[in-house]
């Protein structure tokens, strides 16, 4: 005989009509969802297990041996533009100045042929400056990516000598213990 038995419950702040069976049936499957809640899985606990390390790119890059030799050769390979475009910027300051001396006593056409001629240096020595910059970011990127080539190999062997499961490279925290940066260094020669 079934029973007809209506109970009011209250759940979640919303009273729910259930019949003894089927509130029954809602308390087994809570019962059963608290305790799998619980009872952390097996997947979970595998993953607690998984080992992680993190690698400070700004360091490689400032502390390593490879980068320490980059920025080296680039500084001799780009010295001779850099002091050119210094000497060309102190000539058009000095020629700057000698105008604005001048200026009060040459005559409108000498002050605009002037005018013109410190124009064109400026703008001379502006692209100069665009050049070498983009010259040397060109190269200055081909020298990275030989160091994170270099880099890369490092932190994945260390990787598989200390079975880590994930290396990460950039972090708003990193705990020190997770940190390796010091090893890839090493294995860097830096």
């Amino acid at each position: 005989m079934k029973s007809s038995y209506v109970h009011k419950v209250s759940a979640l702040g919303r009273t729910v009509s259930a019949t003894p069976r089927a509130l029954a049936l809602a308390l087994a499957l809570t019962a059963g969802f608290t305790a799998a809640i619980a009872q952390p899985s097996v997947a979970v606990a595998q993953q607690s297990s998984n080992r992680i390390g993190f690698v400070s790119t700004d360091r490689i890059l400032r502390d390593s041996g490879p980068a320490k030799s980059a920025e080296t050769r680039l500084e001799s390979e780009f010295k001779r533009r850099d002091q050119e475009l210094q000497n060309l910027a102190n000539n058009l300051r000095s020629q700057v100045q000698k105008f604005e001396k001048d200026a009060p006593v040459l005559s409108e056409s000498d002050r605009v042929k002037r005018q013109r001629d410190l124009a064109d240096l400026d703008a001379d020595l502006q692209r100069k400056r665009r050049d070498f910059q983009e010259d040397y970011n060109r190269r200055r990127n081909e020298e990275y990516s030989a160091i994170f080539e270099k880099a890369d190999a490092a932190i994945k062997t260390i990787a598989d000598q200390q079975g880590f499961d994930l290396i990460i490279q950039d972090a708003v925290y990193v705990s020190p213990r997770v940190d390796i940066t010091d090893q890839v260094l090493r294995a860097l020669g830096g």
